[in-house]
């Protein structure tokens, strides 16, 4: 494995791609392609800058010598696409749970359980982002392109329902999920035509990136 290959090898361990690697160190993509293409080697200076970025030493990465570090090691066992799962789990659940609950009893408690079940799971994904450096922009890119449906549905409907059945923000009707309006299907059809412009939007930026 030649300096190439090291180089090549540390970028996929962080789950980044080259573009996102050139920001990080302040190149261009295309250097970042040619120094894993062998058609040139980074100078001196970003030789200590790739080592300090990818937490390895810079006779690793010149000569393969050494190991990656054992503190580095440790981290890289940690793929953060689990923590982004399971956390997109966890809120699903509560979104499923807060709802079912509201249309069996219809009382506040309903949205506390909803509450609890997505800060845990947020709470969950952030550990893991910080504990990990394994496919951690991945996850990150991952988890917001399906979270962003999950933790706007609730807060939305309430905005929606209370909008609806009163004049007055100060009363607020607390259930999870749009009700269909009395009078006309437009105010229905507007909360979903948002839900999905919201939701679409963070969708296709993450995609891009």
């Amino acid at each position: 494995m030649n300096i190439a290959d090291r180089i090549q090898h540390l970028r996929k361990l962080k789950g980044i791609s080259q573009e996102e690697l050139a920001d990080k160190i302040g190149v261009s993509r295309q250097t970042v392609s040619k120094w894993e293409s062998e058609q040139s080697i980074p100078d001196i200076n970003k030789v200590v800058i790739l080592s300090d970025f990818f937490e390895v030493t810079a006779d690793y990465l010149l000569k393969g010598i050494e190991e990656v570090s054992k503190e580095g090691d440790k981290k890289r066992e940690l793929n953060a696409n689990i923590f982004a799962i399971a956390g997109t789990a966890i809120n699903f659940i509560g979104l499923l749970v807060s709802i079912w609950y509201w249309y069996e009893a219809q009382t506040a408690e309903a949205l506390l359980i909803g509450f609890i079940f997505m800060t845990v799971g947020c709470m969950i994904f952030g550990v893991g982002m910080a504990s990990a450096t394994r496919n951690v922009e991945e996850a990150k890119r991952k988890f917001w392109m399906f979270n962003v449906w999950l933790l706007t549905f609730i807060p939305l409907s309430i905005l929606y329902n209370s909008t609806l059945n009163t004049a007055s923000f100060f009363w607020l009707d607390l259930t999870p999920y749009p009700m269909m309006s009395h009078g006309s299907f437009v105010p229905f059809i507007i909360f979903w035509l948002v839900y999905f412009t919201i939701g679409s939007t963070v969708t296709f930026i993450n995609l891009k990136k």
